[in-house]
């Protein structure tokens, strides 16, 4: 069974996250469970957990089909120790609310070294993160997203992913989350169907399938190898409509949170019925 939605609007509180999913037809969403552009925010109020929890209920969503996503100011490979420990802080954070909400997963970008430590250096900085947040918190699945490759930002290519994963000390809460546009910006050719093929088989010798705990569909504007992160609407950009039908059709892509972040909210729900038509 294929789990399709949208990285919803949690405006107003995050029991409105699971509402709006439904609106748009949405079988899966993502949220975020603050404000992404600011350090800190107010915490979770009772009222927030029960009616989050109860409105998932009510709308049949369970933690499964619920893919969380951290602030984009974290950095958990900072190389200055002052921004580690704030991104490490706010990690801890993040993960701590995904506690709260009965969510099973929290994605992330891993973060870059800003070219001031080698990128082992750096990878290792994010493994240590992760490992000093799941021993803080239980239950919740640390989702590394893969990246273009913009800048310094590592983790776009799987060996950098699979790096971290051997790092970190409990892989039953570790898992990776593949974002189609950041796959094919980082040199993946998913446009046809040869590559498509030959990328997923690469991807489950390097890292396994059993890590992917969810997917992120979008189009890029940018070309195959151009290590920009520019998501287009579904068939309108360089990677085309027919990754999406594979993509689809494809039982190892079941039973996971597939997250529409398409730029354009007002066809996501027509993307998510297009989707499904296939």
């Amino acid at each position: 069974m294929k789990y399709i939605g949208a990285h919803v609007s949690a405006s107003g509180g995050v029991e409105n996250a699971p509402i709006n999913a439904s609106q748009i037809g949405a079988k899966a969403f993502a949220l975020f469970t603050k404000n992404q552009r600011q350090w800190k925010s107010s915490p979770l109020t009772k009222d927030n957990i029960r009616l989050f929890r109860e409105n998932c209920e009510k709308l049949d969503y369970q933690p499964f089909q619920i893919l969380p996503h951290d602030s984009y100011l974290i950095n958990l490979g900072h190389p200055e120790q002052e921004g580690l420990d704030k991104s490490r802080e706010a990690f801890l954070d993040e993960m701590q609310r995904c506690e709260q909400l009965g969510l099973d997963r929290l994605n992330f970008h891993p973060g870059g070294s800003l070219q001031k430590i080698s990128d082992e250096e750096c990878l290792m900085r994010i493994a240590e993160s992760i490992n000093i947040t799941l021993d803080k918190t239980k239950g919740v699945t640390a989702v590394i997203e893969n990246t273009a490759g913009q800048g310094s930002n590592l983790g776009f290519k799987f060996e950098q992913l699979r790096f971290i994963i051997d790092h970190v000390e409990d892989k039953s809460r570790v898992g990776i989350c593949i974002d189609t546009c950041h796959t094919f910006a980082a040199g993946y050719d998913l446009s046809t169907e040869a590559g498509f093929n030959a990328t997923f088989l690469n991807f489950d010798e390097v890292i396994g399938f059993k890590y992917l705990k969810g997917m992120h569909i979008n189009d890029s504007k940018k070309g195959l190898g151009s290590r920009v992160d520019r998501h287009d609407s579904l068939g309108k950009g360089t990677l085309g409509i027919e990754v999406f039908k594979w993509l689809i059709h494809d039982p190892r892509f079941d039973e996971m949170p597939l997250i529409l972040e398409t730029p354009d909210e007002s066809i996501w729900q027509e993307e998510i019925k297009l989707l499904y038509s296939f």
